[in-house]
């Protein structure tokens, strides 16, 4: 497959993706609304980091290195989540 049709199916999912957040923000409401606003979230991340940002094409050291990074960005969510419901 072409650069271009990749690149061009890949801006078609994120589009899709950009249509599924705006209908979950309407039809979910409460703690299933936030799990599916991240978790569309994450998709979209993955695939802008997989493809325009050339991960696919790196080595296995970088790819370990970015899911660190993501590792961290997990942890240090869930941590905020937590100081904030456990505060009054």
């Amino acid at each position: 497959m072409s650069l271009v049709r990749t690149l061009s199916l890949v801006w078609a999912a994120l589009l899709g993706l950009l249509l599924l957040t705006l209908g979950a923000s309407f039809a979910l409401t409460g703690p299933a609304s936030l799990a599916a606003s991240l978790a569309i979230a994450v998709a979209k991340a993955a695939l802008i980091y997989w493809f325009f940002m050339h991960l696919r094409e790196e080595g296995g050291l970088v790819r370990l290195a970015a899911l660190g990074v993501a590792a961290w960005l997990v942890i240090f969510t869930l941590l905020t989540s937590a100081d904030y419901a456990m505060r009054p």
